[in-house]
């Protein structure tokens, strides 16, 4: 009985950002719970090694849909082709986002001179795509009377990004973390609330997801900074997503809505 509170069978389930870093992931833990994935990109972008294998082995049960999440008439017109051709979705991952990842020789700036136009594109995409997502497939789900949104929030929703882990890195300039991440991702777990709250009635659960670190790529030393920050005393693995992302998007979270589920390895709780 526990066990098929798990199911995603039957289920159809939207995964925006799906050919980047963590969309690959969501959409491998939705396909092995049995749900069908339709996965939201950009027209054009290349699709990750780790996406291109998983869509491999998937075969009709993933489906790539072009479409822009700050772009209310494309959306619109994927959610269409979905419903059309597939059924209408019942799950929907908001992942499609923008950040800033470290390095050692990009573009810098100091703080004071921070380019507007940075900060606009982070809450263009991370903020206002979500809740036009979220507005278009979330009304349909409303609509039907039942659904899961899950939102990917960010260690970054609930604290400020600690500069030292990245003041070891070359440069003319210090790395800077853009402000902007994590204020779009702090708006976004309010957002989660307010959908929750004016669709609970409607059958309608929306809960954020909120990673902490995740391996991929980062240099010894920035690994060596994150883990010792860590209770746990590591960056996640992709592996540790997928379970809580099954137990917000299935039955197992049925009574759960309005929450942010913080998949940190308790950095929040020092």
């Amino acid at each position: 009985m526990t066990r098929s509170l798990f199911s995603l069978d039957n289920q159809i389930a939207i995964v925006t950002g799906a050919c980047g870093k963590l969309g690959p992931v969501w959409a491998d833990a939705l396909l092995e719970a049995g749900a069908r994935v339709a996965a939201f990109e950009l027209p054009g972008a290349p699709a990750s090694p780790v996406y291109a294998a998983l869509a491999k082995g998937a075969g009709d049960r993933l489906r790539r849909f072009d479409c822009d999440v700050t772009d209310r008439a494309s959306l619109e017109a994927a959610v269409a082709r979905l419903a059309a051709d597939v059924g209408e979705p019942t799950v929907l991952i908001n992942n499609a986002g923008v950040d800033q990842p470290p390095d050692a020789a990009g573009r810098r700036s100091r703080i004071g001179e921070l380019p507007i136009d940075q900060f606009r594109r982070m809450v263009e995409v991370n903020l206002l795509g979500t809740f036009q997502a979220t507005q278009i497939v979330g009304t349909r789900m409303a609509a039907q009377g039942r659904g899961s949104i899950v939102n990917i929030g960010s260690l970054y929703a609930s604290v400020s990004p600690d500069q030292r882990f990245y003041d070891h890195l070359p440069g003319d300039l210090p790395f800077l973390k853009s402000p902007a991440y994590g204020a779009s991702k702090a708006a976004v777990v309010n957002l989660t609330k307010y959908f929750a709250t004016l669709w609970g009635p409607s059958g309608v659960r929306v809960n954020t997801l909120s990673p902490g670190g995740v391996a991929g790529g980062q240099d010894d030393q920035f690994r060596t900074k994150y883990g010792a920050r860590v209770p746990l005393g590591r960056m996640a693995q992709p592996e540790d997503l997928k379970g809580p992302l099954v137990f917000l998007a299935s039955a197992a979270s049925s009574y759960v809505t309005g929450h942010e589920l913080r998949v940190d390895g308790g950095f929040t709780a020092w």
